[in-house]
Formats: structure tokens, C-alpha cells, sequence
């Protein structure tokens, strides 16, 4: 009498999983940690459930699919960030995660939380910098209970369900250029001058704190004359300093919170301003780089492009490898860069 072929109970035995794990993994249907589908698949193996010659290829679980949702026609520094998630598989290629970023309308809470919605049906994990916003906030909530993990970069979402956050501490950043302002200009009475992209966003709120306590703490004799939307838009910032510098012609230093600084920049050096006010920005760009070099920017405050995507990917791998979200990721560090020290 011939022996029974094993079948998928004898396989969920010898691997330790159910039945319906078994089912799921040689189907290919997700949802089951990569540790146990090579349980499963080496199980299988050796039951001679199927053919064990190439059984782990055919069965490897699809590599992880990312979708990264960035601001449209805003910094320079996040249209490099999703260039480098376009053009740097490689780098993630290790964690078996595949990425790509798409744009989505920038300062407008309702087409990311649509965003959101609308990709967490197609991908596996998506990361955003977020706009505080109901819409967005129970968008996220949505796709938590789908079990659609959501990381925030560069801005965080306060009160949410996303699973990191992957950026600077923006409280932090504010206070180092308010620190760096005061420093500059010393100990003499002085105007200064905030330009935020969008209050929208967290972390345009969290560094114009920082820099207004540490001005408050340590600064007393600087005066803030104003704080101007100018939503990393160049030309925006342009007019905005320009009407700056026409009311405030001893205005002494400029805090760009978020992107656009070139519009900055060409106002202070058409005033003949550029070696006279003190101006800090964000993000180490060609253009940012520029200005540092020809003084018309004394510093920028700025993170790695890259290490930020792969902190964002290795969340995503810790997930699904059952780990915690952070394990292993490290904390964000901020660098200042001046002219003396670009890399």
C-alpha cells in the first residue's frame, strides 16, 4: 500500500502554525511574518509537500511596497528626498522593501488625507510629513485598522495612530537658530524675522516656539517684528522680505522655518543686505549650498536625506519581521553646516 502524500495539516504541524498560515503563505496572500513563511516553505520542503528544488524562490514573500507622500512644489530639500527614494533601491533593496514617492498637493489636508486613503489600498506602508488636520488624523486611523502602518517624516501628527516619526526635533532646531541669531548679532537692541512655510505643519509650530523661547530666555534685547506665511513659495518670499526690509530697514536677522530660501536670499543681496542680516534656514540644498557660500546665508540647519528614507524603511521591516517599530532605528541628528564646514 502506497504512503499518503503529507498534506497541509502535516505541514502546519511540523512548522508549529495553523492551517489557515499554511494556506496563506504557499498561496502568497501577505499578512504573515517573513521568520514564519520561511517556516512554513522549509517545512513544506521536507514533507515533500512540493518539490523542494526552488520552493524558496517561488515562495519568498514580494518585497514590502512603500509609497512615500511629499508636499508638491515646496523645499528644494523634500523634492531631493523623493528623488533619492526614486533612485536609491539599492540602498533598501537589503531590508526587501521596494519604495516610490509621489507628490500631492501641497497645504491641503483633504487631498492627503485622499492620498493616504487612496494608496494604503495598493501599498503595504506609506510615510507622509503631515499636516495637522482632523481629516488627515482620521485617515490615518482609517488605514490603522486596515493594518496599513503610517510613518511621518520631516513633520510629525500630534494625537494620531501612526506607528514612528522620522525627522528632527523641531523644538530643538528652533532653539539652535534662535541661538545662532543671538550669537551673531550680540549683544546689541536688534529686530528679527521669522518666515514659516505653513503653520499647517507641526514642525513649522515647533521650531517658531523654540526660537521665540530661547530669544525670550537668553535674548532679551531682540525684538520679533513679524512672522510671515510665505508656504515655500520663492517668489512669495521674495515680496515678503523685500516688504521687510522697506519697514524695518535695521532689521538684523531672518529665520526662514521652512523652505524657499533663495527668494530670501535675492532680496537681502538686491538690498545689498546679504552680509548685514544675519539669516538661518533649513535644509542643505545646491541652492542653500550656494547661498552659504557666497555669504548671503550665515547657516542651515539640516538632516541626512538618506539616513531618514532608511530609518523610514527599516520601521516598515520591523513590522513585518514582528519586532518593534523602532528597533533599531536611530534618533535623527541635526547638523549645522556653515561655509567654513560644508561636506
Amino acid at each position: 500500500m502506497s504512503r499518503a502524500l503529507p498534506g497541509v495539516a502535516e505541514v502546519a504541524t511540523l512548522a508549529g502554525v495553523s492551517t489557515a498560515t499554511v494556506d496563506r503563505v504557499l498561496n502568497r496572500r501577505g499578512g504573515v511574518r517573513q521568520a514564519t513563511a520561511q517556516r512554513v516553505v522549509q517545512a513544506a520542503g521536507e514533507l515533500g509537500y512540493l518539490p523542494a528544488d526552488g520552493l524558496a524562490a517561488t515562495l519568498a514573500p514580494a518585497p514590502l511596497r512603500v509609497m512615500f507622500l511629499l508636499p508638491r512644489n515646496t523645499s528644494r530639500f523634500l523634492t531631493m528626498l523623493g528623488d533619492m527614494v526614486s533612485y536609491s533601491q539599492e540602498h533598501w533593496a537589503p531590508f526587501h522593501v521596494k519604495c516610490r514617492a509621489e507628490t500631492v498637493d501641497s497645504f491641503n489636508p483633504e487631498a492627503l488625507a485622499q492620498a493616504l486613503l487612496h494608496h494604503g489600498k495598493r501599498y503595504d506602508g506609506l510615510v507622509m510629513m503631515a499636516l495637522e488636520h482632523p481629516q488627515v488624523r482620521e485617515a490615518v486611523a482609517t488605514l490603522a485598522e486596515r493594518g496599513v502602518p503610517v510613518v511621518t517624516v520631516i513633520s510629525d501628527l500630534g494625537n494620531s495612530q501612526r506607528v514612528g516619526y522620522v525627522g528632527l526635533d523641531n523644538r530643538a532646531a528652533g532653539r539652535t537658530a534662535g541661538y545662532l541669531i543671538g550669537r551673531f548679532i550680540g549683544a546689541r537692541a536688534a529686530k528679527v524675522a521669522l518666515v514659516a512655510g505653513s503653520l499647517r505643519y507641526a514642525a513649522h509650530q515647533e521650531r517658531e516656539a523654540g526660537f521665540l523661547h530661547v530669544l525670550e530666555e537668553l535674548f532679551p534685547q531682540l525684538t520679533v517684528v513679524g512672522l510671515r506665511e510665505g508656504l515655500d513659495d520663492s517668489e512669495k518670499n521674495y515680496r515678503q522680505t523685500r516688504t521687510l526690509l522697506e519697514r524695518h530697514p535695521d532689521l538684523a536677522g531672518i529665520y526662514n522655518i521652512g523652505g524657499a530660501s533663495d527668494g530670501i536670499a535675492r532680496a537681502l543681496q538686491e538690498c545689498g543686505m546679504q552680509h548685514k542680516v544675519v539669516f538661518i534656514g533649513h535644509g542643505l540644498t545646491p541652492d542653500t549650498r550656494a547661498q552659504l557660500i557666497d555669504g548671503s546665508m550665515d547657516a542651515v540647519i539640516t538632516q541626512n536625506p538618506l539616513s531618514t528614507i532608511t530609518s523610514c524603511v527599516r520601521i516598515f521591516a520591523n513590522l513585518r519581521d514582528g519586532r518593534s517599530a523602532l528597533s533599531g532605528v536611530e534618533t535623527t541628528r541635526s547638523q549645522v553646516v556653515f561655509r567654513e564646514n560644508l561636506p
